[in-house]
């Protein structure tokens, strides 16, 4: 009897808490590169990364992945095992984008950025940023990252986020 109602008492206070199982990688999030919307995944753990959109054999119009670093760096990408043609953004801390390049399918040539103060990547279909004017320039949704990060249940101080 003790142990049910100890059990009752820690089920009761999980729903009064409100807490949630963080969203799982393959999990979608609304996330503007300047005025157009686009459904991110985010990728943040170095699995994550890694695997990227390997294997993908399409994306829709409006989806595509975030990779969000802990610091500033310089970025690098290749397409190992990756079917889709792609477009690359860096952008840097303040989510300005500063470059953006074409990836093409299973090329294992690193894509390499001049720039050494990047700290986001958005991967979206070949031919995105032109098809949608998107120009240097253009502002990721930081308020949207951090969300998203809170959502997958990432502290968002670790990326640069003033709390």
């Amino acid at each position: 009897m003790l142990l049910l109602l100890i059990v009752f008492g820690w089920i009761l206070n999980l729903g009064m808490t409100g807490a949630e199982a963080p969203k799982p990688a393959n999990e979608y999030f609304p996330i503007a590169v300047g005025d157009r919307m686009l459904r991110l995944q985010i990728a943040v753990s170095p699995q994550e990364m890694m695997r990227g959109l390997m294997e993908r054999k399409s994306l829709k119009s409006d989806e595509g992945m975030l990779f969000v670093y802990a610091k500033p760096q310089v970025m690098s990408f290749w397409m190992r095992n990756t079917p889709l043609p792609l477009d690359i953004g860096f952008f840097d801390a303040s989510g300005q984008l500063r470059e953006y390049y074409p990836l093409y399918p299973f090329d294992e040539t690193q894509v390499k950025s001049r720039s050494e103060k990047l700290q986001f990547a958005v991967e979206v279909n070949q031919g995105w940023f032109r098809e949608n004017r998107v120009a240097r320039g253009a502002m990721l949704d930081l308020k949207a990252v951090q969300a998203a990060l809170k959502l997958r249940g990432f502290d968002p101080v670790k990326y640069g986020f003033v709390p």
